[in-house]
Parts: C-alpha cells; structure tokens; sequence
C-alpha cells in the first residue's frame, strides 16, 4: 500500500537511535519510520545491528539506549517498562523461540490475549475461533495447542508459533526478527505467505531478514538496509532483488535514500 493511501496512520519513529550492548557500542544513530498499513523490511549483514534494533524497542535489559528517541503514536517507548510496551501495540517474534516446559501452548495464547482485555470485554468464543482460523492458516495442527511450548518443537513449527501469537495478539507494530531463519524453503513460503495473509490495513509490520527469499511472499511496501548501526540505504522492494544479486559490500553509509 503506497504511503499516500494511508489516513489516519498511526507511526513508530525511531530518531538518532544509539544503544549498546555489555559497554560496545551497535546502534550508532538509527532513523526508522514505520507507518500502519505498511509492510517494511529490514535486511543488512550480520552484525549490523538489527536485532539489537529489535531488542532495544522491545526493552531488553542487556540492550541499553544511551541516546534517541523512540515514539509510537508520540509516546514514548524508552520511558515504558516491557508490559506496557507490549500493551501499547508494540510486538516482538523472537528469531530463536525459547522452549517452556508445563506451559501448553493454549494456555500460553490465552495467558497473552488477557494481559491486554479485562473480563468484561473478553471475547472467549471470539479468541477460540480466531485461534483456529490462523491455525489453518499456518498449516499447524490443533494438538500443538495442547504441548508445552515450543517444546520438542521443529524449527518451522517455533516460527509458526511466533506468528500465531502476532495473530492473537493483533499489535499495532509487528517485529518479526528473521522468521526465516533455519527454515526449508516450503516452511519460508508458508511463513512468509501466512505473514502476509495476517497483515491488517491498521497494522505495521518490520520484518528483520538476511535474504530476498521471503520477502517474495511478503512484498514489502518499503526496504530498508542496515550496515554498522545504521540505516545507510532504502528503497523499494527492488532494492530487496539487488541485495540478492550483489551482496552487501557495495552498500555505505550515507549511500542514496531515505531511512523514513
């Protein structure tokens, strides 16, 4: 959807972002615009600075921003304790889904979808038939929902999961950090077209990845491209086809673009 389709956006703007991790410096000055509606994407090489992006927004204690500014709707995320982050709208899919033993996976949904409602304006039917509708869409069986999370889980089933809780949970921003990441290519296909099926004009989603071959499925309305801890190029989704072609070597800082 093309930016000037868009009314009544709602924005995460990520201004002069720094952060650090154990005293070194990853993040060196970060500008990001995320508007609802819109599919972003995020590529760069390893140890850009992505995923410390993520963590940062997210409010990961080992993640420490020492400088910038990060508001959704104005509001400001780096005052926010982690809980109230997640119940502004902002969600994290995490890149390796940890496993928790005795807690199923329904219990777990149903524990995150009522962190966000009170009793009064639970919709229990609602949730029960939604959970089945993006289960179908993902191609999972209901038994999942009875095993203790991710536990004994395959790689493909772990990212399922991831967006399924994106599902339930319909945040305003979406992260989803390399949902691709250790999948074969029919599990990428069915991740990244379930993504994009989930995809809600009210909502945004960044998706962090290394390669082109998701993005296929997704069709981002906006690249972007981090190298260094920066964002030092962005484009179209072809921008996303000529990181494929050529790598990221040729891509430096203060390269043609626009990080909003």
């Amino acid at each position: 959807m093309p930016p000037t389709a868009l009314t009544n956006a709602r924005t995460l703007v990520v201004e002069d972002l720094h952060a650090e991790v154990a005293g070194k410096e990853i993040l060196k000055g970060v500008n990001l615009t995320l508007r609802s509606g819109e599919l972003t994407a995020l590529m760069g090489p390893n140890g850009s600075g992505k995923s410390t992006l993520a963590y940062a927004l997210m409010g990961h204690p080992k993640y420490k921003v020492t400088k910038g500014s990060a508001l959704l709707d104005g509001k400001n995320l780096l005052t926010m304790p982690v809980d109230q982050r997640s119940r502004a709208g902002l969600f994290l899919g995490f890149q390796y889904p940890q496993e928790v033993s005795g807690l199923s996976l329904s219990k777990f949904l149903w524990t995150t979808y009522m962190q966000r409602h009170t009793a009064q304006d639970a919709d229990t039917a609602g949730f029960d038939r939604d959970l089945k509708s993006h289960l179908a869409y993902l191609g999972m069986d209901e038994s999942l929902l009875k095993r203790s999370l991710n536990e004994g889980f395959s790689g493909g089933e772990k990212k399922r999961v991831e967006v399924l809780q994106m599902a339930t949970l319909k945040p305003v921003f979406a992260i989803l950090d390399e949902p691709d990441s250790g999948l074969d290519i029919d599990a990428v296909k069915a991740v990244g077209e379930t993504v994009a099926k989930l995809h809600r004009p009210d909502a945004g989603i960044l998706v962090i990845t290394h390669y082109q071959r998701i993005l296929k499925y997704l069709r981002p309305d906006r690249v972007h491209v981090m190298v260094d801890g920066v964002v030092a190029l962005s484009g179209g989704r072809e921008l996303a086809e000529e990181l494929e072609a050529k790598g990221y070597d040729w891509v430096r800082v203060g390269a043609p673009g626009t990080s909003s």
